[in-house]
């Protein structure tokens, strides 16, 4: 099982890293492209000789893999012939049951012949996928992604940078200061809240006795042991912020938008679907989720070395070994805020360890409080089980972001109600002790507390069965955001989708005409089909009476999805250099308009709002997630008034 567990984390690393810019491939490509007739041109790829290594010539079927292989980003662009044009050898591999191949050693050059259908662009841009043998060893580097500029071709028409936007000096002072998200200590409570879950888990609570006792009694004196359970503390809590130190050194070297593609990105989506559901299955008692022993075992042998490096490791050891407890509960939190940047990610970690680390202090100060504690038993395998059915609809929450994205037609909104309907009713039948899961054990008496929370999942999966049907019953205000919207719903025409705002979609340039044409404000919303936020202001906030008919009368709204996963034509594709001097390449719509936010207005982060004249002039600061509707309702007016002056 550890074994799978490495698996998925590899999986997780690897997909992360698809969005950093790296120079870790082997070979260094060249890439060059001539006219040769119209619309067809010869695109030649070279590369240096790479020590001993040989690369497969293209045009070679390796056992139902292509050797080599170039890929267009606009299906209209076609490749008619991909070959070798520098010498190669014929030999047996071994590596494919002594079938002949061709390799080649010492700089390599290869042309292809690529037609268009369609306009040709004044940029080409496409991968190119290639494997080679190191030693006895075959392997590929990353696909190489290239952009070659080509005779006679059409420059792309998309904006990116406008001149007239001067995020810091808008017209108007009203507005959000900074792009900082303002629910980074309602995240500190999260985790917090989660570390206290953490804390009554089969994993940690039997060692909040053992250790406070361990420090008490073997310390010198009284003192002694209270500052050894407090640093024992102080450690947990460091170690769950040190965790994520690699997001802050990470978000220095790759894209800004890295944080908003682990939320929006279908295959990230499946693959923390995927992960939330292996968590639950093992809260249900399948299997144990565990750390390599090897590192308990040296963490655990480091841990009577000298005083604070014996408690460090101590702490590191609590740390590892309850990992099967903690590590869900502690993913399930830094999952869900993933998209928000590396400080709310250290925010909630740092409030998961504290409550960790900070009972182990206070019960050393106060040993008698000990004694109040309940004793270990059945019941923390039923909060294990519990934990797992809200795993499970956490893991359906995952697969609706990258449905609702890619727009499959599955989980849709009444679909997504009806999944939580079932496990909210799972969930009340195992408290009731109809169904048993893992190691459960027989209920002997009902106590006040299973009786709170069968009454809370009971009364909260009433609350759900609304939402199955064309109501106006039927919009859970309380999960506001957290379902899909009611526009993707199995109801062709939902009694509650609101008439009032229609939103231009995806269109700056037309919205912007509009603006012009009709002398009115134009108000950029930009969101995401995976933004959770965003559904919360349009169907909480925008919805409002003051609200709407602000927007709907006095301005030009525009809704611009930075995770649009429609392909631009190859003719709109191209390279922008952005402002921290990097080459990025615009390939979708959701390209397009989340290098347009980060360019004109310094934010990665939606919603996001900002309000321009119809000159394309700044009217006010802009404005980010607004959950009050009349502080959304005044940001709207200074706007307007700024507007009429």
């Amino acid at each position: 099982m550890n074994k799978f567990l490495t698996l998925l984390i590899g999986i997780f690393v690897l997909s992360i890293n698809l969005f950093a810019q790296t120079d870790s491939a082997t070979y260094k490509w060249t890439v060059s492209a001539k006219k040769i007739a119209d619309k067809k041109y010869e695109i030649t790829f070279a590369a240096p000789a790479v020590g001993t290594n040989q690369l497969y010539a293209p045009g070679q079927d390796l056992d139902g893999i292509k050797s080599a292989e170039i890929a267009f980003l606009d299906s209209s662009v076609k490749v008619e012939g991909f070959t070798a044009t520098s010498s190669s050898q014929q030999t047996k591999s071994t590596i494919f049951e002594n079938k002949t191949v061709h390799l080649q050693s010492g700089n390599v050059e290869w042309k292809a012949i690529v037609t268009f259908a369609n306009n040709v662009p004044a940029k080409l841009l496409g991968s190119l996928t290639f494997f080679y043998n190191k030693g006895d060893e075959f392997m590929s580097d990353p696909p190489f992604a290239f952009n070659t500029s080509l005779e006679g071709g059409v420059a792309s028409g998309v904006k990116i940078k406008i001149a007239s936007i001067d995020i810091k000096n808008p017209a108007a002072n009203c507005g959000d200061d900074d792009t900082q998200n303002k629910s980074i200590f309602t995240i500190f409570i999260l985790g917090f809240l989660g570390g206290l879950i953490a804390l009554i888990t089969p994993c940690v609570f039997p060692m909040i006795p053992v250790t406070v006792t361990f420090f008490t009694k073997k310390a010198q004196n009284r003192k002694k042991g209270i500052s050894n359970a407090i640093f024992y503390g102080l450690f947990i809590f460091l170690i769950y912020v040190a965790i994520t130190i690699p997001f802050h050194l990470a978000s220095k070297t790759i894209s800004p938008e890295i944080f908003n593609n682990i939320s929006t990105n279908v295959w990230l989506n499946l693959i923390f679907f995927a992960v939330f559901v292996f968590f639950a299955l093992s809260f249900f008692g399948l299997y144990e989720i565990g750390l390599p022993s090897s590192l308990a075992n040296k963490a655990d042998s480091k841990s009577s070395v000298g005083n604070l490096g014996g408690i460090f490791f101590m702490a590191g050891t609590l740390a590892i070994v309850s990992f099967s407890c903690t590590g869900p509960i502690l993913g399930t939190l830094l999952a869900n805020v993933a998209n928000q940047g590396a400080w709310p990610l250290t925010a909630g970690a740092a409030g998961f360890g504290l409550a960790l680390g900070l009972p182990f202090a206070l019960f050393a100060m106060f040993p008698n409080w000990l004694q109040s504690l309940p004793k270990s038993g059945g019941w923390m395998t039923d909060v294990k089980v519990v934990l797992g059915f809200v795993e499970l609809a956490l893991a359906v929450k995952f697969l609706a972001n990258a449905d609702n994205v890619e727009q499959w037609g599955i989980i849709k909104r009444e679909v997504f109600v009806a999944l939580w309907v079932i496990i909210g009713t799972l969930t009340v039948l195992y408290l009731l002790g109809v169904i048993k899961i893992g190691h459960s054990s027989p209920i002997k008496k009902f106590g006040s507390t299973r009786i709170f929370f069968i009454a809370l999942f009971a009364a909260f999966t009433i609350y759900l069965i609304p939402g199955l049907f064309n109501s106006k019953y039927a919009g859970l205000k309380l999960l506001s955001g957290f379902p899909p919207p009611l526009s993707y719903s199995m109801y062709k025409n939902h009694v509650l989708l609101a008439k009032g705002i229609e939103p231009i979609h995806n269109d700056y340039e037309k919205a912007l005409a509009l603006a012009k044409e009709q002398n009115k404000p134009l108000l950029i919303d930009f969101t995401g089909w995976a933004c959770v936020n965003c559904r919360r202001m349009e169907e909480k906030v925008w919805t409002n009476a003051e609200v709407n008919n602000l927007m709907s009368k006095d301005f030009i709204v525009v809704s611009l999805y930075v995770d649009e996963r429609t392909k631009l034509s190859a003719t709109e594709q191209t390279v922008y250099k952005t402002s921290n001097g990097t080459d990025k390449n615009i390939v979708t719509v959701g390209d397009k308009w989340a290098t347009f936010q980060t360019e004109n207005f310094g934010a990665t982060s939606q919603p996001q709002y900002a309000i321009l004249s119809p000159n394309g002039k700044l009217l006010t600061k802009t404005k980010f997630y607004t959950p009050t509707p009349n502080e959304f309702a005044e940001w709207l007016k200074c706007g307007l008034g700024e507007m009429k002056k």
